[in-house]
């Protein structure tokens, strides 16, 4: 679905409709780089420079919570938003924090876990973590 598409799906749920929803939604659906919100921020302030910070967490937790982004959380890190809600696997970089797809038949194991564990499962993340391409061709450069 594009962004005009899930914006007026959230405006009939009552949701208002910006042209600063549009265009962090836009960005998120655009990229496969998973940004931070200071990320997004900095690209929406480029065409919107009195879009504020709180803006940009509060469309973010709007979306999330209407189910049509994820938050990837790092510990340390700050979390990065992926605007594909669909569940699939992410590799990160140990070095550069760069967080990338990688699509694959799912795992389906939520029947067994909450068979053996009495937990309601309402999904599951795994994540690869290993170097890029990137930091693995910058190591042997030096």
């Amino acid at each position: 679905m594009n962004a005009i598409g899930i914006l007026k799906q959230l405006k009939d749920k009552g949701v208002r409709f910006t042209p600063q929803r549009q265009a962090i939604l836009e960005f998120l659906l655009e990229t496969r780089s998973h940004p931070t919100a200071d990320e997004i921020y900095h690209h929406v302030k480029a065409k919107f420079p009195g879009v504020s910070l709180g803006t940009i967490y509060n469309t973010l937790n709007m979306l999330k919570e209407h189910g049509h982004l994820l938050e990837l959380s790092y510990g340390d890190m700050a979390s990065r938003f992926d605007g594909n809600p669909n569940n699939h696997y992410h590799i990160v970089c140990s070095k550069c924090g760069k967080v990338a797809d990688f699509h694959a038949p799912l795992i389906n194991m939520e029947q067994e876990v909450m068979e053996k564990s009495g937990f309601l499962i309402l999904g599951h993340r795994m994540e690869f973590y290993g170097v890029c391409p990137e930091c693995r061709s910058n190591e042997q450069l030096n």
